[in-house]
Parts: structure tokens; C-alpha cells; sequence
């Protein structure tokens, strides 16, 4: 997997464009999936300010179903990756220890 240090989610409006774009051009169900999902994280990961996939083959070809389903559901849920939240204070750990 790339460095993706920045997760810059899409409005509603980018999300529906792609959405109806590969309902179009794709009739199987699980591929037109993983090629949304694939374009969602090309237009959302970044390193150093820069996109970090050209394109939706970069990125199943760099990531696992896994790893995208954790991108997409920081992405949906408007969660700051590690490196957004700054100094060393890790949440999950905090959470652990309080017993959540």
C-alpha cells in the first residue's frame, strides 16, 4: 500500500457522478462495485498535497479488498488518518484503555 498521509472525501455530487458513470458502462454488480470504489480512493488518497493513483487499476492493483474497505470507511465516516491527527495521542489505544 502507498503512503496516503491526507483523505480528501467527495461531495455527494462527485460521489452519484461516478456512481452513475460506472452503472453505465459496467453490468456486472461486483466489478462495477470495485471500480467505483477503486475511482472513490483515486480521487480521495494524497501524499504530500499530490494524488497519489492516475487511475482505478492503480489502485486495485496496489490495494486489498481490505484496505480499501478501511480507506473508504475513514472516508465515510470523516475519520482523520494517523498521520492527519498529529502528534502521538492515539485514539484506538485511548478507547482501548477506557474499555470501549
Amino acid at each position: 500500500m502507498r503512503t496516503v498521509d491526507a483523505l480528501k472525501p467527495l461531495t455527494a455530487g462527485e460521489l452519484l457522478e461516478l456512481w452513475r458513470y460506472y452503472r453505465e458502462r459496467v453490468e456486472d454488480p461486483l466489478e462495477r462495485t470495485l471500480l467505483c470504489n477503486a475511482a472513490i480512493l483515486r480521487d480521495s488518497c494524497y501524499c504530500q498535497g499530490e494524488a497519489i493513483y492516475g487511475d482505478e487499476m492503480e489502485v486495485l492493483r496496489d490495494l486489498t479488498p481490505g484496505e480499501m474497505e478501511d480507506l473508504l470507511l475513514r472516508l465515510a465516516e470523516g475519520e482523520a488518518l494517523p498521520e492527519e491527527r498529529g502528534g502521538t495521542f492515539d485514539l484506538q489505544r485511548f478507547a482501548d484503555m477506557k474499555g470501549e
